[in-house]
């Protein structure tokens, strides 16, 4: 079953798709958004008019191609480092600020011992240092920070943290499907409907019933209340699910809660 067509006007033929502006290239100059002819420069895929992000490899549209892949390999441990060096910064002052009004702070400050720490892995200790993690391991990591911020209401935590996150992500390089659709998630909870519709679109490419892909791609439908695209797309993940669950895909299980709240929600 083919995707709803885009609700958008289409672009005025000279002007920028996304600002207005009148062209003089294949990228916007005010915005950097691609015009008609437009190739992504990191993979060579026709880039399509308007669009923020190749739907072939999920590149920034009008980001430069990064220009060797010893380049990319050589920053790749500075950018993670600064990323779990401010990352650790908050989480180091986010648990000592929650721990300064617990009971147990009160008996320290009244001369009383501590009490003893939880064993790591049970949900207390010291938050991970992510900077000895790999750069999957750290992305997934920052993953679980946004989205559990995000169930918690914290709007603050993941607006610091989402940013962090999706740098993480797109410095992975060549997205699996379940990276894709944690990418797309954070972009939603960060409100940014553009990057979720890309990666919703990139799954479905590969694999056009892949559930998790549907459930994004609804989601971005509902961010810009397309409540026609919202129906097609739920109907669809329900009219795949036995045969979808049935492949066991190790993201159906990593994600089974989101695909049971998806299949719960009201029909819109």
């Amino acid at each position: 079953m083919a995707s709803p067509p885009p609700t958008s006007t289409p672009p005025v033929a000279g002007r920028c798709a996304s600002c207005g502006s009148e062209l003089a290239g294949k990228f916007c100059s005010n915005c950097g958004t691609p015009a008609p002819g437009a190739e992504c420069r990191a993979c060579g895929a026709p880039l399509t008019p308007g669009a923020r992000f190749c739907h072939r490899c999920g590149t920034p549209a009008g980001a430069e191609a990064f220009t060797s892949q010893r380049g990319f390999s050589s920053a790749l441990p500075w950018g993670l480092a600064a990323i779990a060096l401010v990352a650790l910064i908050a989480l180091v002052a986010g648990q000592r600020f929650g721990r300064s009004n617990t009971p147990e702070a009160a008996a320290q400050a009244n001369g009383m011992p501590p009490a003893a720490p939880f064993a790591s892995g049970a949900g207390g200790g010291n938050p991970p240092d992510i900077s000895n993690m790999s750069p999957a391991e750290a992305a997934s990591r920052l993953y679980d920070r946004v989205m559990g911020a995000h169930e918690r209401g914290k709007a603050d935590t993941v607006a610091l943290f989402a940013p962090m996150a999706i740098t993480a992500y797109e410095m992975l390089g060549n997205l699996n499907l379940d990276q894709r659709y944690d990418l797309g998630r954070i972009a939603a909870v960060a409100g940014d409907e553009n990057m979720a519709r890309a990666q919703a679109d990139t799954i479905l490419a590969q694999h056009p019933n892949h559930l998790l892909g549907l459930i994004l791609a609804g989601n971005a439908a509902r961010m810009r209340k397309d409540t026609a695209a919202v129906r097609t797309y739920h109907d669809k993940l329900v009219a795949s699910v036995s045969a979808e669950r049935a492949k066991q895909l190790p993201e159906y299980t990593a994600h089974e809660n989101d695909i049971t709240i998806a299949l719960d929600a009201k029909r819109p």
